[in-house]
């Protein structure tokens, strides 16, 4: 058993982690926090005075020391944090020390042997959590924000980092609170009492619930923010589009002019591209994992077959294909061959199929289209481009964002006018427990049902929303959720 194995989320030991990925760099950064981490680290640093007197929010330069055999290990900047005013809301400080794999190992090996311990995935954001410094939509965030592909994902993130989804919650369950506060109230006074009106609630029928409109109001909300997650979801995770065709079709300059690089080989030599090739590359905002596969054809390189079964399999798994024909030979015989396979498996998965006439520099589309009407109603439309200059590019962007909204039922939501939108999965199944409950609650008042049947199901709604931002929360959910963010968080 490992030392992470041994260790649970929820001390407050001194602890060390790489906040950068050790590697050819200019800088390497290690985050150190936990009661007692800055006496524990004058051991080891050659200006320990600097560092016992230093405010919090300064820098200390110094060497970071071997405590056994007093040799310099590394030149660094030590930025020191105090409790409360940090992230952990802990004291800490980030040791920036020299780049590359060698420096950094040696500076966390050092902190090591001083008693430092590694930090375990997450856990110095769960100390800010636990700390206060941040409820559980922030902390989700922090993660969402190291793996954002875009700058539109990006933007909503941050949103939520500043707080608003954790403002709109809260707002939501005071509604609901207000309304369970009435009811409870109601419950509290007999009937005799509520007979003599001594209640504040004493106009209130047995069986309808005091502040009703407050509990609409809150289901309304909660339903207005349930699909956001939808939209999310498609930032964080993508759209697999997959560019497909007849060798020396275009492919592969396609492909280079949505990177704005060259990434794959372009010749004019049929069956270039052996294996596919990927990339993320925004489009309207959305992110795209880009595919250039093997030219579909058949032949009997042994090489090239594999790379092209490998390609039908990706073609499969994606939500778009690209299907590339060239202008100056129109719809070949393998052309319509693999559109009507694939438009068929397509329209069965809910795959976008797109033709792109290629090559509109140097040809026209087909003037006289008739004889390739058993092929073009088969797809979802076709766009005219030329991929070496870029012409009609920007059209096939619009169609591609078109697609993939379309596709995931999105369209209403990728507005850039939201502010506040779900972001995890957890997040989403909790305020659809919330409406559940609300929902349930609503109708049996309507149908006069009694109070005390009633008021369970608000505290549902109230703890599935405490949830999202940790004031409900056990120790298992915390674990499971912070286990999942990479070391150094």
């Amino acid at each position: 058993m490992n030392n992470k194995e041994k260790i649970n989320y929820g001390d407050d030991s001194p602890i060390a982690a790489f906040a950068t990925t050790p590697g050819n760099s200019a800088l390497t950064i290690i985050r150190c926090s936990g009661k007692g981490c800055l006496d524990m680290f004058l051991q080891v640093f050659s200006a320990a005075e600097k560092i016992k007197n230093a405010p919090g929010n300064t820098i200390v330069y110094g060497w970071i020391i071997s405590p056994e055999k007093k040799e310099k290990i590394d030149e660094t900047l030590v930025s020191v944090f105090r409790a409360p005013k940090s992230y952990t809301g802990e004291d800490g400080f980030d040791i920036s020390c020299h780049g590359g794999l060698a420096a950094g190992k040696a500076v966390m090996d050092t902190l090591k042997a001083a008693g430092f311990r590694d930090a375990l995935p997450g856990e110095f954001t769960f100390r800010a959590f636990l700390n206060g410094k941040i409820d559980l939509t922030r902390s989700e965030s922090v993660m969402e924000l190291v793996s954002a592909k875009t700058n539109d994902g990006r933007r909503y993130i941050v949103s939520r980092l500043c707080g608003s989804l954790e403002k709109e919650i809260t707002e939501i369950k005071t509604l609901i609170v207000q309304v369970l506060a009435g009811a409870e109230i109601y419950l509290d006074y007999s009937e005799d009492e509520v007979s003599a009106g001594t209640s504040d609630v004493s106009d209130e029928a047995a069986g309808r619930l005091p502040c009703k409109d407050l509990a609409i109001t809150a289901l309304e909300r909660l339903k207005k923010l349930y699909p956001s997650w939808q939209a999310q979801r498609l930032y964080q995770e993508g759209v697999t589009v997959v560019i497909a065709g007849s060798p020396n079709s275009g492919k592969s300059l396609l492909f280079n002019t949505f990177l704005k690089e060259d990434r794959s080989i372009v010749t004019e030599r049929p069956g270039t591209t052996r294996d596919w090739i990927e990339a993320w590359v925004s489009i309207k905002g959305i992110p795209v994992r880009l595919i250039d596969t093997a030219g579909l054809r058949d032949t009997n390189d042994e090489i090239e077959k594999i790379g092209i079964q490998r390609s039908k399999q990706l073609l499969q798994d994606a939500q778009i294909i690209l299907y590339i024909v060239d202008c100056t030979k129109g719809v070949t015989d393998e052309d319509r061959k693999f559109i009507m396979e694939y438009s068929a498996l397509a329209k069965d998965s809910g795959q976008i199929f797109l033709l792109i006439w290629n090559k509109i520099d140097i040809a026209a589309v087909p003037l006289s289209l008739s004889s390739y009407m058993d092929v073009l109603y088969k797809v979802n439309n076709a766009v005219s481009i030329s991929a070496k200059s870029g012409e009609g590019l920007d059209e096939l962007n619009n169609e591609i964002a078109l697609a993939i909204t379309s596709s995931q039922n999105a369209a209403q939501l990728l507005d850039t006018q939201i502010t506040t939108a779900l972001g995890t999965e957890r997040q989403k199944k909790l305020v659809g427990a919330a409406i559940f409950s609300l929902e349930e609650a609503l109708l049996m008042a309507d149908n006069e049902e009694p109070l005390d049947l009633i008021t369970p199901l608000l505290r549902e709604a109230v703890n599935a929303l405490g949830e999202i931002t940790g004031e409900v929360s056990t120790a298992d959910i915390l674990h499971e959720m912070f286990s999942r963010f990479c070391v150094g968080k």
